[in-house]
């Protein structure tokens, strides 16, 4: 006799979804929600889309696509001639209460509340004038190195395709903003950023993300660089212990080292940042991920390990900052609800950028603050840099209004996709020590491996002396990283800088220097 229990049935009754706003997105947010908070256990079976929506009262469609979403971010899973299952996740279920109303205290030294007690070492200049020593030091070693300039070619990272941008409706718009300005734009603004900005960006971020913010909890800043430069500050004291991902985002750690951070490479998996290897990391209260799309790799953090992070932070008592950088190019179903979404406990600060989806000279980003750390940023803004130039967010603040922006985005990921589609198409079968292409879901960059550095230098070289553009793999590591040399070794290509024509070009290009 099979002693097997039956699976756990799914009940509808409680979900309330109003008529007016997106059912697809709501049904999506209710389903999540049960599932974090455990109400809907793990091996729980869903009823199928036709039974959910007649039980509902929605077009099966509308189901469809929640449940598409469900199962691109990991909540449940499809057994082949079995239905659709709630995911086993890791018993880290998030509490569903509301963000935290406990001011955190800090760490051992404290959240700056006087921002002028970091310490003096800190200052680049100093009381005699001079440029402190170890200032000096940490300029020298975590010093941004130049980026490309000029127009972008293939196969320049980090660039999208900004070509199709609408300037002559942005020329209007900015034209109209300076035909007679209000009074009140040309004086000192909020160092938090125009209001009117604010609550375009946090109903964006609502409707498109499924991040519950308001606009009282962002900052504006002058594009993502500086938003983590901030989150640096405020968090950091000198020597605390910072956690980022290795292979990573260079920048961010230089901004975290120049606020006096010790900085922890960790390692990245299939599945993300390794939390195992974090939680061993000794009074480590700040970690800096890019779950969307992990900067250089690729890799889209899972569930499972998104909810291990917010376990770790919650329990630590420490930080989160989420770079979402590209995190609107997606290529199969929506966007991916960010890490900040699932934060119940107020520990994750989400850094977004308007410089991936229109053009990285804007300058122009923003920070979602837990509640408490707000008027902390904001006095440190105001500190560094009174606020952001005001006709830009104005004029933003319009092109979101009207539409344009979320029409342009549809665009970019449109083209984005038929770019990363050429360039796939066109590229060679075998190259000598390459590995295969990996699968690209989303973001504007790949990267591929490579057996040895010495063949990732040559390959490099070889690319440059035909006037294409492709980073090294090596130069995304730490420099004491553990991991040997030739395991380090890859290629990466952005695809979205330039179009299907320049891709093609390029490739031929390559296929000659590459002798394949």
């Amino acid at each position: 006799m099979n002693s097997a229990l039956p699976p756990l049935s799914f009940n509808p009754a409680g979900i309330v979804l109003d008529r007016r706003q997106g059912l697809s997105r709501q049904l999506y947010q209710a389903l999540s929600q049960r599932v974090l908070d455990g109400r809907l256990a793990g091996g729980t079976r869903l009823p199928a889309s036709r039974e959910l929506a007649s039980a509902l009262g929605l077009s099966r469609n509308s189901v469809v696509r929640a449940y598409d979403q469900l199962y691109a971010e990991g909540f449940i899973e499809a057994r082949v001639g079995d239905g659709t299952y709630v995911a086993q996740l890791p018993q880290t279920r998030l509490p569903a209460n509301k963000l935290s109303t406990k001011v955190s205290t800090g760490f051992s030294t404290g959240l700056p509340t006087d921002l002028s007690t970091k310490s003096a070492d800190l200052t680049v200049v100093t009381s005699s004038g001079l440029v402190s020593n170890s200032t000096l030091q940490r300029l020298q070693k975590h010093h941004l190195s130049t980026h490309p300039s000029g127009p972008p070619r293939a196969f320049r990272v980090g660039v999208p395709a900004f070509d199709l941008f609408p300037f002559e409706v942005w020329a209007k718009l900015n034209a109209a903003f300076w035909r007679k300005p209000e009074l009140r734009h040309l004086c000192y603004g909020d160092s938090a950023g125009e209001a009117r900005l604010r609550s375009m960006i946090a109903a964006y971020l609502r409707s498109t993300r499924g991040l519950q913010c308001t606009a009282e909890q962002i900052v504006i800043t002058s594009g993502a660089q500086q938003g983590i430069s901030l989150c640096a500050q405020l968090l950091v004291e000198h020597g605390d212990p910072v956690a980022v991902e290795n292979p990573g985002y260079r920048a961010a750690g230089h901004a975290f080292a120049m606020a006096g951070a010790q900085l922890h490479g960790i390692a990245v998996d299939q599945e993300g940042i390794d939390c195992r290897q974090l939680a061993q990391l000794h009074n480590c209260r700040v970690a800096y991920v890019t779950p969307a799309h992990q900067y250089p790799t690729g890799v889209v953090m899972s569930l499972a390990r998104r909810l291990e992070l917010l376990a770790w932070a919650e329990q630590t008592q420490g930080w989160v900052v989420e770079d979402d950088y590209d995190g609107e190019y997606r290529y199969s179903g929506a966007p991916l609800a960010p890490l900040a979404a699932l934060d119940r406990q107020g520990r994750v600060i989400y850094v977004g950028t308007f410089g991936k989806v229109a053009f990285p000279a804007l300058r122009l980003g923003y920070l979602v603050l837990p509640p408490h750390l707000v008027q902390a940023c904001v006095r440190l803004r105001a500190v560094e840099m009174r606020h952001s130039e005001v006709s830009t967010q104005a004029v933003m603040a319009e092109f979101m209004a009207a539409g344009h922006f979320q029409r342009h985005i549809r665009r970019m990921r449109r083209a984005a996709l038929s770019r990363r589609n050429t360039l796939l198409e066109a590229w060679p079968e075998a190259i000598e020590g390459v590995g295969p292409l990996p699968g690209v879901t989303a973001g504007l960059h790949l990267t591929v491996r490579v057996d040895s550095l010495a063949r990732e230098q040559e390959l490099q070289a070889q690319a440059a002396s035909v006037d294409v553009e492709v980073s090294a793999l090596s130069r995304y590591w730490l420099p004491d990283s553990v991991t040997p040399e030739d395991q380090r070794a890859g290629l990466v290509l952005g695809f979205a800088a330039v179009p299907e024509a320049d891709i093609r070009s390029a490739m031929a290009r390559l296929r000659r220097a590459w002798r394949v």
